[in-house]
């Protein structure tokens, strides 16, 4: 594994899922694979969404889905002790502001502040409020 860049929110590795896929996530992925990781807390989300199914084809599909993600070689970071402490001073900010972003959504712009990776989301309002994290998207319309 080398030098990662980017860390890779649940809704981009979902795009891999779908029929007809984004073309600006699938050029960026093409370009910037090996410099992409994710967390284990997208990982729950993505295995979570897939738990929550009842028995279906779409089911399996996906939860291979998942498992190909885990065998693939792609880093799965941790919420290690620097993202809980990053973590603990911007929720401690965000909420003297009046501020409440959800849990995960802080884990996942933990790990990546924490280890100066930029992340790539569909949803960057969910991450405006967090100070010292880089974002984009790679969605395009």
């Amino acid at each position: 594994m080398g030098s990662l860049s980017f860390l890779l929110d649940s809704n981009v590795l979902s795009e891999l899922t779908k029929a007809e896929t984004n073309a600006g996530v699938m050029r960026q992925l093409a370009r910037h694979r090996a410099t992409c990781a994710t967390t284990a807390v997208v990982m729950h989300e993505l295995a979570y969404g897939v738990a929550r199914l009842p028995e279906s084809a779409r089911k399996t599909r996906l939860r291979d889905f998942v498992s190909g993600l885990i065998d693939c070689g792609m880093a799965i970071l941790p919420y290690d002790l620097d993202a809980a402490l990053w973590h603990a001073n911007e929720r401690a900010r965000l909420e003297a502001a009046g501020l409440m972003p959800p849990f995960r959504d802080g884990q996942i712009a933990a790990v990546a502040a924490s280890r100066n990776l930029t992340l790539v989301s569909r949803n960057l309002a969910d991450f405006q409020h967090f100070q010292g994290l880089s974002s984009t998207s790679w969605f395009t319309e």
